[in-house]
């Protein structure tokens, strides 16, 4: 409806695949199956439930009646309620056994980190997919030296793939953090009321062993290795943080790389990809705005501040449980989840398109490098019997020379000229031109790029690489 307000998460940016994840229909069928596992679990521990019932419930797992639900919630203000009411409707002979001394929070808890995880698979399947496509980059052009920048000025050269290695290791630790989490998710199980298992107690006639093996056979049907040891009536909110706080660390690591991109643009040494029809400008049709980079940071911005929710949630519930949790987490921790799947979505299509103005680049590179060579310069002029310090002082005086003449007259950097013509470097313009190859000054950044990318990256890549995703559509 064009009158109401949707979520620009939902309806221009994010993933369909992330947007099932958060769907109601991901909820509640994720509700029925908990109700299940549940049955399953007590039917196996002695408790009477036939296999009739769960079939019943079975049958119904997926068909869910929403129009039931939500009546039955207006009713009882109650959404868990409502949805045992809506169940119990469809199977009449289970419906005495559904949600069998359990919690709200068993369904609502266990669902939540459930949904986290696959939203998290999601998420890494995505983060491996611009580490393979910045990989190739990074190799095809490991060998072509570039301007380096620190403070945004110019300093020494290193190369294309090497700096596209500096994007790739904040997304190799951002992938590390991600496996962490995913490895140490654990299920509420089924902890009752506030934590003690006492409903389980009480339905078990007091068989501590069998309440043990209830909360562990939920996890094992699950598909998980354990639940929380111990909780309150919900699992510890310090989880929500801890998968925030992994999404964060991926917006900042896009964020890094979107302002490099606009930089790059902006210098016009690299560009985002830019569509044939594609318009830059309302005003000005010459342009190319780096509108998806731009938007990257946009997002990745949203995120950022959004781990705080969890953390605030995390550090003031109170005792077992308050409800000031809820309606916080229905919004920050799905609206994350989306915003950090569209930041990959554009990473991936930027990634994989990246174009590189090899003659800017290099027109760059020897605007500055006459400054950088002096120290080559003044060292093979020592070797030639000059006076370091003396061959030191006139550099100088020649640098302040040459950078007036680019800086105040808009002129070339003809440093190199002014050398060419000073008897005591005893050099002719030949020698120092061969000086200023650009390859002798890169350092070890082709080795680096390759021995990272073929030692650290590529082993990861091969183990995942089932994983990858070719391409990402961008709706807007």
């Amino acid at each position: 409806m064009k009158n109401v307000y949707e979520s620009p998460l939902n309806s221009r940016y994010a993933s369909k695949e992330m947007k099932e994840i958060f769907s109601p229909d991901m909820k509640f069928r994720t509700w029925r199956r908990l109700w299940i596992t549940l049955a399953e679990c007590e039917k196996e521990l002695g408790l009477d439930i036939t296999d009739e019932q769960i079939e019943e419930l079975k049958a119904h797992k997926d068909d869910i009646n929403y129009d039931v639900a939500a009546e039955r919630e207006k009713l009882v203000r109650h959404d868990v309620m409502a949805h045992v009411y809506a169940y119990g409707t469809q199977c009449p002979k289970a419906k005495g056994i559904i949600h069998l001394g359990a919690t709200s929070c068993y369904v609502g808890d266990n669902t939540d980190v459930i949904i986290m995880v696959e939203a998290m698979k999601l998420i890494r399947k995505k983060v491996l997919s611009v580490i393979s496509k910045l990989s190739d980059f990074a190799m095809k052009y490991k060998d072509m030296p570039t301007l380096g920048f620190t403070h945004f000025q110019a300093a020494q050269t290193t190369t294309v793939g090497k700096r596209a290695c500096l994007w790739i290791q904040d997304l190799m630790m951002d992938l590390d953090q991600i496996d962490f989490v995913l490895e140490n998710a654990k299920l509420l199980g089924s902890k009752g009321t506030t934590g003690t298992q006492a409903s389980f107690m009480e339905l078990f006639e007091g068989d501590t062993d069998k309440v043990k093996r209830l909360d562990n056979m939920i996890a094992e049907k699950l598909g998980y290795s354990g639940v929380f040891a111990v909780s309150g009536q919900t699992y510890t909110r310090k989880l929500d943080s801890m998968f925030l706080n992994v999404l964060s660390g991926i917006a900042q690591s896009c964020t890094k790389f979107s302002n490099d991109m606009r930089l790059l643009q902006h210098l016009k040494e690299m560009e985002e990809p830019f569509e044939k029809n594609q318009i830059g400008s309302s005003a000005m049709a010459y342009k190319r705005n780096p509108m998806r980079s731009e938007r990257m940071a946009s997002l990745a911005r949203y995120i950022m501040v959004d781990a705080l929710n969890p953390a605030i949630t995390a550090a003031t519930q109170w005792f077992e449980r308050t409800l000031d949790d809820s309606a916080n987490k229905r919004i920050a921790i799905p609206e994350a989840f989306l915003a950090c799947d569209a930041i990959l979505n554009i990473y991936i299509n930027v990634s994989g398109g990246l174009v590189v103005y090899p003659k800017v680049i290099e027109r760059r590179l020897m605007e500055e490098l006459p400054f950088m060579a002096t120290e080559n310069i003044m060292m093979d002029a020592v070797k030639k019997g000059g006076d370091r310090q003396e061959l030191h002082e006139r550099i100088r005086e020649l640098s302040m020379e040459a950078g007036a003449v680019v800086k105040q007259e808009g002129g070339k950097n003809d440093l190199i000229e002014r050398i060419a013509k000073e008897p005591m470097f005893g050099m002719s313009l030949e020698e120092l031109q061969k000086i200023l190859e650009p390859k002798n000054f890169v350092g070890r950044a082709p080795q680096q790029t390759e021995e990272y990318i073929t030692e650290q990256v590529k082993p990861v890549l091969d183990k995942n690489k089932d994983s990858l995703i070719a391409d990402a559509e961008l709706t807007v």
